[in-house]
């Protein structure tokens, strides 16, 4: 009886210093773990990155490619966010220098209607031109706010196969008014319907921008040409007008925003146009090129893939 008394006490004293052994074990591991995991951390914090050599184990390795997984994820949100924050500081900043001159021929033209001298015609004519001002601002916050939303990839819209000939139609419907104001014959020379990879509004609101500035910088009773020819791979689309023509040195330029060339600088505009034009295209696969002679017109290229 004693004996087995004896036998009982060794077993429990030995099952207790058992498992001190092992909590004391288990701490000295999580102890050493927790410590590891900590310099890891520390070690990316210091110097944002960590050598094969300083890990021991697949573990450890394991651990470090999720830590440099969640290093890229908060500097691709600190990217996005900053270029947030620049695109709508950039937007205000366009919307302020656009805005200058329409608002301050609005506050002269309302200044003027004041005047209790002017003659029932002068005052209809003052009140034109403060509608016209009003509809250019109008315009010109409509063309701000397409041209962000395509540079920052916020504005999707849907490419499918489309017949080209609406959309051609639809953008000379656009500017009819102005080309006939001008006496411009816009002339399509007569091609094969087909169907594009495009969007029928976001297209032919590119083509009709090319349209505006070949109205724009068109002599009176001059022309403007359009001419499809499908390709292997692109069907293009050229838009040749008689107008004052652009300098070899200027075929890039004229694409990039805001850039009006210095024989323009006169006319009336935002470059803004081309540069849509430009951003609508690529966003679907197309593109556009020019080619042009000094005093002798411009011929705009609109490339658009074709169905396969």
């Amino acid at each position: 009886m004693h004996e087995n008394m004896n036998t009982s006490l060794v077993v429990i004293v030995s099952a207790i210093f058992i498992c001190l052994l092992v909590t004391l074990l288990n701490y000295w591991y999580l102890n050493r773990v927790l410590n590891r995991i900590s310099w890891i951390i520390h070690t990316f914090l210091t110097r944002r990155t960590i050598d094969d050599t300083d890990v021991e184990d697949t573990r450890e390795a394991k651990l470090i490619s999720q830590l440099k997984q969640l290093i890229m994820i908060a500097d691709h949100e600190i990217k996005s966010s900053k270029e947030e924050k620049e695109a709508v500081t950039r937007l205000i900043s366009d919307l302020s220098h656009q805005f200058k001159t329409p608002l301050a021929n609005i506050s002269m033209y309302t200044e003027l209607l004041r005047e209790s001298s002017l003659s029932e015609e002068e005052k209809a004519e003052f009140i034109d031109r403060t509608r016209e001002q009003a509809q250019k601002m109008q315009w010109l916050m409509n063309s701000l706010f397409h041209a962000s939303r395509l540079e920052t990839g916020s504005m999707d819209f849907e490419v499918t196969p489309t017949s080209i000939k609406e959309t051609i139609a639809t953008s000379i419907t656009s500017v009819f008014s102005q080309a006939q104001e001008k006496n411009i014959n816009i002339c399509i020379e007569e091609f094969d319907n087909c169907l594009l990879l495009h969007n029928r509004k976001w297209t032919a609101e590119a083509i009709t921008n090319i349209l505006d500035n070949a109205i724009k910088y068109s002599p009176m009773s001059s022309t403007i040409q359009i001419q499809v020819e499908r390709m292997e791979f692109f069907t293009r689309i050229n838009i040749k007008d008689q107008g004052i023509g652009i300098l070899p040195s200027e075929y890039n330029l004229i694409f990039k925003r805001y850039y009006r060339s210095k024989m323009v600088e006169q006319n009336e505009g935002t470059g803004l146009g081309l540069y849509i034009a430009q951003l609508i295209l690529s966003k679907q696969g197309g593109y556009i090129t020019v080619d042009s002679k000094l005093g002798d017109g411009s011929c705009f290229s609109v490339y658009l893939q074709n169905v396969a």
